[in-house]
């Protein structure tokens, strides 16, 4: 059973995670201070150094926050669809639709990932390379089940194959709310779904 404390340092942290995530994705990481995010999220700035050492650590612990939602979607997804006695494959689809549903959620979070996936040279490179590597694992076990049951080819490459499902999730779902925003998530999952079935060539 979590102390009140507890639960109200989470509370803390989570109004500091939603502060940071939109001012950073609105004005970049360097732009952004510790004040402002005090400011945004209704806290003195005592408060932001008393839950984290630094913006740094801040912004670290924000990533591994995130992408630790979506992972767990993710898994939470694929186990419903094994409950159903769905295939691997319908797993995989359940959790593409997951993954549009966490970046429909959490649009600047998102935002924020990617633009950080493709900078080099940043202090959490390697917090950003391993909370990937724990979303990008849940999508390789479930490929990897599939193929030892033989619903998918034993040629298929499962990690980078998994890298390019997550990207195709990602990118699409970027795509959609910037500028298709008009569009269901059924409509964009169902799209996403014929490539995964590998229905797109017509055959």
């Amino acid at each position: 059973m979590e102390s009140s404390g507890t639960t109200r340092r989470q509370a803390t942290r989570q109004k500091l995670y939603e502060a940071a995530v939109t001012l950073i994705a609105e004005k970049g990481f360097s732009a952004t201070t510790v004040d402002e995010i005090a400011e945004r999220a209704g806290v003195a700035k005592g408060t932001v150094y008393y839950n984290f050492k630094s913006k740094t650590e801040l912004f670290e612990e924000l990533l591994r926050h995130g992408v630790g939602l979506l992972t767990a979607s993710l898994r939470a997804a694929a186990e419903e669809s094994a409950e159903r006695g769905g295939t691997r494959v319908e797993a995989l689809d359940a959790m593409i639709r997951a993954g549009l549903a966490f970046i429909d959620r959490y649009p600047a979070f998102t935002q924020l990932y990617v633009a950080e996936l493709w900078r080099t040279n940043r202090a959490w490179q390697s917090t950003l390379l391993v909370v990937r590597q724990e979303a990008v694992a849940v999508v390789e076990d479930v490929l990897r089940e599939a193929v030892d049951n033989g619903e998918l080819s034993e040629e298929i490459d499962i990690p980078l194959t998994a890298a390019a499902l997550v990207g195709m999730v990602l990118v699409a779902a970027l795509d959609w709310q910037a500028f298709q925003p008009e569009r269901s998530i059924d409509e964009v999952h169902s799209a996403l779904s014929l490539l995964l079935h590998g229905r797109v060539s017509g055959h």
